[in-house]
């Protein structure tokens, strides 16, 4: 049970989220994206998004300023999180701007909102839930974009409640977070995809 516990904390690392919202995006829309782009903006944003941060860790961990991939204290999350703020917006000013897909450009609006969010409790020595922020925000998104393209996907949304739960028991039988890490975590990532909605749905 341990084991399983530690994998789905593993697969659903933060790092992940913002491509497979990405992917879940270019599958879903009925509008049409030539391949070519498709495939030049997910290549973007995987190398910004997923292979800089695990360099990043790297030299951290070499450095000795990170124990763990999952940044388990607030004075190591600091630098990655200002790094990641850097990093989404070259994603929203290069790669997902306004004027090309609008649905994905608020979608990093929401995620940057999160992590400056996070960034703001790291400083002030909370350890909010970056796991739960991360489902929480794609959670919303999947939600928001079955309204905007009336596309029935319940089936998925069903998957991403059990997930949601998953991984908070995974966080809590891990003694990574307490409740309260959790539940802000969940809000911090939810609230600001809902209230961007007005924007773009």
């Amino acid at each position: 049970m341990n084991n399983i516990l530690k994998s789905i904390s593993f697969i659903f690392h933060p790092l992940i989220i913002p491509i497979l919202g990405v992917i879940f995006y270019f599958t879903k829309s009925p509008r049409y994206i030539p391949l070519q782009i498709i495939e030049a903006k997910l290549i973007s944003i995987l190398i910004l998004t997923i292979v800089l941060p695990i360099l990043l860790y790297f030299l951290l961990k070499t450095l000795g300023k990170a124990k763990s991939i999952y940044l388990e204290t607030t004075k190591e999350r600091i630098f990655p999180l200002i790094v990641n703020c850097i990093v989404i917006l070259l994603v929203i000013n290069r790669i997902l701007t306004a004027n090309q897909i609008l649905e994905l450009y608020y979608f990093f609006i929401g995620i940057l909102i999160s992590t400056l969010t996070c960034l703001f409790l790291a400083i002030l020595k909370f350890k909010v839930s970056m796991h739960m922020i991360s489902i929480a925000g794609l959670f919303m998104f999947f939600i928001a974009i079955s309204v905007h393209f009336s596309i029935n996907i319940n089936g998925t949304l069903a998957i991403m409640c059990i997930l949601t739960g998953a991984i908070a028991t995974s966080r809590l039988h891990l003694k990574a977070h307490s409740n309260i890490e959790l539940i802000i975590g969940f809000f911090v990532g939810f609230i600001p995809q809902l209230i961007l909605l007005k924007y773009w749905l």
